[in-house]
């Protein structure tokens, strides 16, 4: 292994993690080989299912994305049949795993490789597909393709913090893996770079948590200064983030075996084609007389980035069906009808899809 060039910038630790890179870089990998996680996505490696599994692990644990990985690679095996498919079976498919515009992202990306018939090469071909940023690119690029280049998710900034010391407070997420991939690449094994990324996103999914991290189990605490500080779980640090209370009134009314539901017709903020319940401020009639006679029958939370949702059900008579569909003003949706046998079929958001028996419940 060639000696790597340490961090222009950064503090003391930094530096003497750096200058050990190789045998840190060998410690970490021979515990990576022996402790890694049996993961359909390492059982048979090709450029396309770890592309596939990058942009489902996005903001997604990995236990819930197993059973999805898996269901997806019984129905497109490689990027031709997922270019052929149609976007509604793709947006089905990703239903429950949210943040929808990444499948749209993916089923472009395998469009665009079909139709060109030539798989990015490198971290910066990679990022020239939509949806693909610097993280997703060095993943796939060093995994599949060998390609030495570090990967710096949440995972290996709260690594590097802690094994660096570094004290700092970061505004965000992506100023925090700025400042940390100088030393990311410092470290990376160039022999090995797709097993050192994983092995890297392994001990911070394993060992180095966010929250009592297992020290006394970790291959490289020798190279850690935050734990020979007793500061380990102080690191890294961030801005605290404000986190805004959100509520949207939603209509739920059933007209015999049909639901009024809305649908989305354009791409702004919320994705083509994703059915919901009707918003209340999505008709043009005050909220006192849109409510009249409606009694809430459920309420539901999620969270979304900043954004804590309280989402509040009020059950509209049947008799008012039509006229809430004349009111229906929403720039970007259309109002709709769908039998309950029907509802299978479309795409919901996942809280919605979740809640769905419940309204079924309650609006019988």
């Amino acid at each position: 292994m060639s000696r790597k060039k340490t961090p222009e910038r950064g503090n003391g630790g930094a530096l003497m993690l750096a200058e050990n890179a190789e045998t840190f870089a060998q410690a970490l990998r021979r515990w990576f080989l022996r402790e890694r996680r049996d993961l359909p996505w390492r059982r048979e490696r090709s450029v396309y299912r770890t592309l596939v599994s990058e942009f489902m692990l996005q903001q997604t644990q990995v236990s819930a994305v197993v059973p999805y990985f898996e269901n997806w690679m019984r129905r497109w095996k490689n990027f031709d049949e997922l270019a052929r498919a149609d976007e509604a079976d793709v947006l089905r498919a990703w239903e429950g795993l949210g943040y929808y515009s990444r499948a749209k992202n993916l089923h472009a990306a395998a469009r665009r490789i079909a139709a060109e018939n030539r798989v990015p090469a490198t971290a910066q071909e990679w990022r020239a597909l939509r949806g693909v940023g610097a993280y997703t690119a060095a993943a796939v690029a060093s995994i599949a393709q060998g390609v030495p280049v570090a990967v710096v998710d949440g995972n290996v900034v709260r690594i590097l913090a802690r094994l660096s010391g570094d004290a700092r407070v970061f505004r965000d997420g992506a100023s925090a893996a700025a400042a940390f991939s100088p030393l990311a690449e410092a470290l990376l094994d160039r022999a090995f770079p797709g097993d050192h990324n994983e092995a890297m996103m392994e001990l911070g999914a394993l060992v180095c948590s966010r929250r009592s991290p297992r020290c006394l189990c970790c291959p490289v605490a020798e190279f850690c200064a935050a734990r020979f500080r007793g500061v380990e779980e102080d690191l890294p640090k961030f801005r605290t983030r404000k986190i805004r209370k959100v509520e949207v009134v939603r209509i739920l009314c059933r007209v015999g075996g049909e639901i009024v539901l809305t649908r989305n017709t354009a791409g702004t903020r919320r994705l083509k084609n994703l059915c919901e319940f009707p918003r209340a401020e999505d008709f043009d009639v005050p909220a006192d007389e849109l409510l009249h006679g409606a009694t809430l029958v459920f309420e539901g939370r999620r969270g979304i980035a900043d954004e804590a949702i309280t989402e509040r059900f009020f059950l509209v008579p049947a008799q008012r069906a039509e006229a809430l569909e004349k009111s229906f003003r929403a720039e970007h949706a259309e109002i709709f009808r769908a039998g309950t046998d029907a509802l299978a079929a479309l795409t919901f958001s996942g809280p919605h899809r979740k809640w769905l028996g419940k309204l079924l419940e309650v609006s019988a």
